[in-house]
């Protein structure tokens, strides 16, 4: 059974995010083309990938993981212009309930309240399932893209146990040159 609109925004409520609309049409993601099913972490430069600075890069038992990733995230999102002047963008979201294996990805239109907290909120859309080969506590790992989508951003938990934000934006590929 697929979860509702309603289960989805009341999720979303204590990480900041308000729930406007899922999206039901095609979604066009700024990746590069060739070769196929590329993720934003298997882009590079050359792709218009940015990376959060190294000192954003977070230890997911670092006791100050939120905030920390709150931060980077939020740099990012405003640097690359990930939300717009309404403060609203798309978030990747499974609908599936959680006892199913076969996801049911969506986008949801959202906007960023003035009070969040996306790396402390506990979302359920917003957890990593990867991050619990390394801890128990709430990691995020999400995916955003920017309403006019030229901006795709995510928040990801690595191998090596870090978080870090990522962001994709080949239209800015001549400041990776600089």
């Amino acid at each position: 059974m697929s979860l509702t609109d309603a289960a989805v925004a009341a999720d979303l409520a204590p990480a900041g995010l308000v729930f406007l609309v899922r999206v039901r049409e095609d979604v066009t993601l700024p990746l590069p083309p060739s070769p196929p099913h590329y993720s934003p972490a298997s882009c590079g430069p050359e792709h218009g990938r940015f990376d959060s600075h190294p000192e954003e890069v977070v230890d997911v038992h670092d006791p100050e993981m939120p905030a920390k990733v709150n931060t980077g995230w939020w740099r990012m999102t405003t640097e690359y212009g990930l939300i717009d002047h309404r403060r609203e963008f798309l978030l990747a979201v499974n609908y599936s309930d959680p006892d199913e294996v076969e996801p049911e990805g969506a986008w949801v239109r959202v906007r960023l309240s003035d009070e969040w907290d996306l790396a402390g909120s506990g979302s359920t859309a917003l957890r990593s399932g990867f991050a619990g080969l390394f801890t128990d506590r709430f990691v995020p790992e999400f995916s955003m893209l920017s309403l006019d989508n030229r901006a795709m951003l995510n928040t990801t938990v690595w191998g090596d146990g870090t978080i870090s934000t990522i962001v994709i934006r080949p239209d800015r590929l001549a400041e990776q040159a600089n």
